[in-house]
């Protein structure tokens, strides 16, 4: 599980994917890696975009999805929930929080963006690393609610997307930007096109947060794409037809 982690250390990049290449070239079965999702709602298998992510992938890639709902940076720790991200050994941890750290969650959820978000985020990429697990941080996705001008609407998400960029960069940690790209998707798609990636409430109306069968699997391939395009050597384990 982590013979992909230790070539990337040892070896340029370079040697390492053309390693794998000659290896799927010659009928053997590619190294197994896994890839562990800690987040939220909008993450998990029931509304996010796990689903997707997986799908992207071949047999040989192993994608645990231990987001749970309702869950923040702050939450997700205090009830448990991370530790079991470290004990698998894990290749790579993506990590995603935000949606439910932000103001009227209640104290046992909400966080700061700018002070104990951060420190949140920070110790969860230091753990990992520290575990020898790559992290890899991802912005929320949106809030498909649009302004009069069929623009998203800019809302308490975003000092928490903001903060995660911005931490990113500073501790040298590869990055997803999904909030950026579901921006797009929706702005192209405008208010009434995203019915068809919306989840349902129980009385039949669009819920624009979560995201239905449609929506987890188009967020979730943009989330392996994109997930692609900062580990190359993940591209051998591709089994979608489009992977780039």
């Amino acid at each position: 599980m982590a013979l992909l982690m230790t070539w990337s250390r040892v070896f340029p990049p370079g040697v390492w994917i053309a390693a794998l290449f000659v290896w799927s070239l010659a009928g053997q079965p590619l190294p197994r890696v896994q890839v562990v999702l800690v987040g939220d709602s909008t993450v998990n298998d029931g509304g996010g975009w796990g689903p997707g992510f997986r799908a992207w992938f071949g047999a040989s890639v192993e994608v645990v999805n231990l987001a749970k709902n309702g869950r923040s940076s702050k939450s997700f720790r205090s009830e448990g929930l991370w530790a079991p991200a470290l004990t698998g050994k894990p290749d790579y941890i993506l990590i995603q929080f935000g949606h439910n750290d932000g103001p009227g969650k209640g104290p046992d959820r909400e966080t700061d963006p700018s002070t104990t978000f951060r420190e949140n985020m920070a110790r969860y990429v230091d753990e990992a690393r520290a575990a020898g697990a790559q992290p890899v941080l991802v912005t929320s996705i949106v809030r498909r609610i649009f302004t009069e001008d069929g623009k998203v609407k800019r809302d308490s998400l975003v000092p928490y997307v903001e903060a995660v960029r911005e931490l990113a960069a500073e501790k040298k940690v590869p990055l997803i930007d999904l909030y950026s790209l579901t921006l797009a998707q929706a702005e192209k798609l405008g208010a009434e096109g995203c019915a068809e990636i919306d989840a349902r409430l129980p009385d039949g109306k669009r819920d624009q947060t979560h995201l239905g069968p449609k929506g987890r699997q188009e967020i979730g391939r943009m989330a392996a794409q994109e997930f692609v395009k900062l580990m190359p050597a993940m591209r051998s384990y591709a089994a979608a037809p489009d992977r780039p």
